[in-house]
């Protein structure tokens, strides 16, 4: 009998030292929503752009559509680096009371002050029409695909933003997702400047 409780005390005592999962399938599922929410909604906006459509400006100093959806396409591309470096060490879901609560998170990305974009992330315009929509799509898509097979607690895993501030892998993809929000807005205003160019109806030739 003895045996037994001893046992079953180091059965306790094993189990309460593994750390404690903080992220959940209703926290996996709403990234993936949201992934695939604004991935169709960039889709809807812009694969039937004509050339003329995709590289209309506001104003000489404004994105056009495809700078717009570059820029997109680089962040995603950022973002996986820095949520790859994020992974790397053990998981440490103690740290998660150090981050700010997702809705500030969202709060920000989400706001309508203006952001000044990075040098390394602003579009160089080299890329034409939907070779932009592609760039975007490989890199969600890859994104995506992660979302839906990782088994990772995603609230264990940070990146470091200021010296006594972190912010989880899981509101990285929050930022990620509401990023895309936040240029959709960009793209629906470029889109109803009154000189925005008129869509070309093609004609079969008989």
């Amino acid at each position: 009998m003895k045996s037994v409780l001893i046992s079953l005390f180091a059965l306790l005592v094993s189990h309460s030292a593994l750390p404690q999962r903080l992220w959940t399938k209703a926290d996996q599922q709403y990234l993936l929503d949201n992934l695939r929410r604004t991935r169709a909604e960039l889709i809807r906006e812009t694969e039937n752009l004509t050339d003329a459509q995709w590289h209309f400006r506001e104003s000489p100093n404004r994105w056009s559509i495809g700078e717009i959806v570059e820029h997109l396409g680089y962040w995603e591309m950022l973002f996986a680096r820095d949520i790859s470096m994020a992974m790397r060490p053990k998981p440490a879901p103690e740290l998660n009371q150090t981050c700010a609560p997702d809705s500030v998170h969202l709060a920000f990305i989400m706001e309508e002050a203006k952001h000044i974009s990075p040098d390394f992330s602003r579009p160089l315009g080299f890329m034409r029409g939907k070779d932009n929509l592609r760039f975007f799509l490989k890199l969600r898509d890859e994104h995506i695909g992660f979302m839906e097979k990782t088994d990772a607690d995603l609230r264990a895993f940070f990146q470091t933003t200021a010296p006594d501030r972190r912010r989880s892998v899981h509101q990285m993809y929050i930022v990620m997702w509401g990023h895309c929000d936040r240029h959709m807005r960009q793209i629906l205003k470029v889109k109803a400047h009154p000189d925005y160019p008129k869509a070309t109806q093609l004609t079969t030739q008989r």
